[in-house]
């Protein structure tokens, strides 16, 4: 299939056209006379890539407003893995769909999920177009016989990725250092190598989980990864509030992807001092992410940018920090590239995974800096469509089935809070 986009603002300023064709970009420039089967009129419109993000629960959507305003050690024993234990296949495959639906609603194309019952998620992104990271999330407890369990299954999933459609990749999911065994975390390291597959993995997420490690281990939550020599190009690494510079340094040697939260991380109050300046200069390659629905309370990127842009400049009292543009590049680019995918750019050659922002609204009004506004204006509603894959999976505001998806989850989660 093809699309020409006619008419469109480019996020560089200029009013172009861009042609689709299959599942990537094949033209951009004024006045295009290709032929297509779909013609979009751009005007009134912004074309960007699709937001990554790098790090979410899909599937807690059904827990959205469950379990707020406690600690994060309390939401997570008392709350969440109560609940967590009636989960069903179908309630995460409605979950993951309706999960699905707010992120192509609000301009995701992409993201990257830890959860269990990964079938059920793998299912729910196939049927709605979006491409995914997909990590079971594995906790042994420092249980031998539960160790060996996640070996198995973690075994199982890397089979059955072979029947994964193309737009889908497992990865290995590891749940954090207070959940997980050294020995499990040195096993999916060594495994993650062989493969070429990432690992994503919760580190230094409070300040709690820094002075337990301390005392279990007698290092930091970097230093302590270092030290199990986990640290590699495959490690992708959500929150990371609480490292110092020297940690930073070790991250940046191995290559280690860092993806921040700033939702969760300020309504868990977990920290708000992450160090996104420092990690990008050292060179560590830095995306975005919401996090859960239920920690987040949403799975907004463009909320995320704003969020992540204030709460860098407010800490460091400099209004200068934590750039629109550059936190533009953090959710699109580098969400792209930090999961080995060509796209997050509006240029000949890349994934056709894009948006288009309906700038007839007031938070374009005046549109002196469209990035500006995007970020600091805007929210997911400004979003009108949205191509995955050189697919169309929202225009004009509707994604097909979008009436069932919220009906069925609805019912899905007071059944299971019920249970």
């Amino acid at each position: 299939m093809s699309i020409l986009i006619t008419n469109v603002l480019l996020d560089s300023g200029i009013i172009s056209d861009v042609y689709i064709q299959a599942n990537k970009i094949t033209a951009v420039g004024p006045n295009l006379t290709a032929v297509a089967d779909i013609v979009i009129d751009g005007t009134d419109k912004a074309i960007i890539p699709g937001f990554v993000n790098g790090h979410t629960h899909a599937a807690m959507t059904l827990f959205r407003g469950f379990a707020d305003d406690i600690a994060l050690e309390q939401w997570l024993t008392e709350k969440i893995w109560p609940q967590e234990a009636k989960l069903t296949e179908e309630d995460v495959y409605w979950g993951s769909k309706l999960a699905c639906l707010e992120m192509i609603k609000s301009g995701t194309t992409t993201f990257s999920d830890m959860y269990f019952h990964i079938e059920a998620t793998v299912k729910a992104v196939e049927e709605m177009g979006m491409r995914a990271l997909i990590s079971t999330g594995s906790l042994d407890f420092f249980d031998p016989v539960r160790i060996e369990a996640c070996k198995k299954r973690t075994l199982e999933d890397l089979e059955a990725s072979k029947n994964y459609n193309s737009r889908i990749q497992l990865a290995f999911g590891p749940h954090a250092i207070y959940t997980v065994s050294g020995e499990l975390l040195q096993w999916v390291s060594k495994l993650a190598i062989e493969q070429q597959r990432l690992v994503h993995l919760h580190l230094a997420e409070t300040e709690t989980e820094v002075s337990d490690c301390v005392a279990k281990h007698g290092l930091t939550p970097v230093r302590y990864l270092h030290k199990l020599g986990v640290l590699s190009p495959q490690l992708v690494l959500a929150h990371c509030i609480w490292i110092d510079e020297e940690e930073i340094a070790l991250l940046a040697a191995h290559q280690v992807k860092v993806i921040h939260n700033p939702a969760s991380n300020m309504k868990l109050a977990s920290g708000y001092q992450f160090k996104y300046e420092e990690l990008k200069q050292a060179g560590v390659q830095v995306g975005l992410g919401t996090d859960g629905p239920c920690s987040s309370n949403n799975l907004d990127m463009i909320e995320v940018m704003k969020l992540a842009s204030l709460m860098g400049k407010v800490w460091r009292k400099n209004p200068e920090a934590v750039s629109a543009t550059s936190i533009y590049k953090a959710a699109t680019q580098s969400g792209y590239d930090i999961f080995g995918l060509n796209g997050g750019a509006i240029e000949v050659g890349k994934l056709a995974d894009v948006c288009l922002v309906d700038l007839k609204t007031p938070a374009f009004t005046p549109n002196f800096n469209f990035i500006s506004n995007l970020v600091y204006a805007a929210n997911g509603n400004h979003i009108d469509t949205v191509i995955c894959d050189g697919n169309i999976l929202m225009q004009n505001r509707h994604v097909a089935g979008e009436e069932e998806i919220l009906a069925r989850t609805a019912h899905l989660a007071y059944q299971l809070v019920a249970r």
